[in-house]
């Protein structure tokens, strides 16, 4: 077993973790013994190296640069709808980690996390990582979340989460029940709409915006999310409060009347799934693009959690624990957006150094 001694443990190394990891060599700490970043992937790139092959860097939903580096120094000169997110994530964050020493260690799996004051001990598999404060990176991909519904167990069809979504063409032929008002759930929709019959269902009506959100919008849907956490609720989601940008593509997906929206149905049968009003619709597959929760699992010991669910934050940019300062949040609540994690990295090293001393 290796036992590592360091000032600040990040866990995660997506946007989040990069720009926290950036933040904290800015300050003049070294990767070891000033910070030590644990990432559970096999390689850079957080979640967006586990996407499907068809989104490309003009159908995704922003990827902004992080600090001191942009995106465009690591991309070539082919058109934006050629190049995989997949592909050009991943090489943008390895070049990062490169540049500023983060000196990632991967693939390591941080199992848990326990306040042995001062210090907590991370342990991940036969690494064990001592450290005064806590930077939690981890993100929401690696948990999925799929709503229960009556009879779900019965169906003989396929279910899968968009998490485990890679071509439209493998549905061909099959009547896909997409479920999820969010972008992904409409991107997935349109591709899938292409190539056979579909059937979408929100729980609440969707809304469209034809135009680019803006600034003032944005701050506003943030402060949403971020009133939530301050008070401990659940964070939600920022993109739930900011409506769908009706792109081309979207707009030729309303035209064909892929867009047509039926509420959310109330059980699943073996081949069907079944609304309140006793109506159905045959179904070979659901596609539940339901969204993610935050992955937390691994800091149970702390009992950050109050009785709602959620975490009570505070600090400049809600990163920080109310109940532990020694521990920040980064993708919780309003930093979950890829800009709001550049902004969080840099106010949760600020102020975790600050209570460190």
């Amino acid at each position: 077993m290796t036992v590592i001694d360091t000032r600040v443990a990040v866990i995660g190394a997506g946007q989040a973790g990069l720009s926290a990891g950036y933040h904290l060599h800015r300050t003049g700490l070294t990767a070891g013994e000033g910070f030590v970043m644990l990432d559970r992937s096999p390689g850079p790139g957080g979640a967006w190296q586990f996407r499907w092959p068809s989104l490309t860097l003009s159908t995704v939903n922003g990827v902004h640069d992080l600090p001191g580096m942009t995106f465009a120094e690591t991309l070539g000169d082919e058109p934006a709808d050629t190049i995989a997110a997949a592909d050009a994530v991943p090489r943008y964050y390895r070049a990062y980690e490169e540049r500023f020493e983060l000196h990632v260690r991967r693939p390591v799996t941080v199992t848990v996390v326990c306040d042995r004051e001062p210090r907590f001990r991370v342990e991940a598999g036969e690494t064990v990582v001592m450290a005064e404060g806590l930077i939690n990176a981890t993100g929401t991909w690696e948990k999925p979340f799929v709503p229960h519904y009556d009879g779900a167990e019965t169906f003989t069809g396929r279910q899968l989460h968009t998490k485990d979504y890679r071509t439209a063409d493998e549905f061909a032929g099959k009547h896909v029940v997409v479920v999820g008002g969010g972008i992904s759930a409409v991107q997935l929709l349109d591709e899938i709409s292409q190539v056979t019959t579909t059937t979408w269902v929100t729980r609440r009506p969707p809304v469209f915006r034809d135009s680019q959100f803006d600034h003032d919008a944005g701050r506003k849907a943030v402060a949403m999310v971020e009133e939530r956490v301050r008070a401990g609720l659940p964070p939600g989601s920022v993109v739930s409060v900011t409506g769908l940008l009706l792109t081309p593509s979207l707009a030729a997906a309303q035209e064909r009347g892929a867009l047509e929206r039926k509420p959310m149905f109330s059980s699943i049968t073996a081949d069907s799934v079944v609304w309140q009003d006793g109506s159905s619709q045959h179904a070979d597959v659901i596609l539940w693009a339901t969204g993610f929760r935050s992955a937390l699992d691994h800091l149970a010991p702390l009992r950050l959690r109050g009785h709602g669910g959620g975490i009570v934050m505070d600090g400049r940019l809600t990163t920080r624990v109310a109940a532990n300062h020694r521990v920040h949040l980064l993708g919780y609540g309003p930093s979950a957006s890829t800009i709001g994690a550049n902004r969080a990295g840099r106010a949760a090293v600020s102020e975790l150094l600050e209570t460190l001393g």
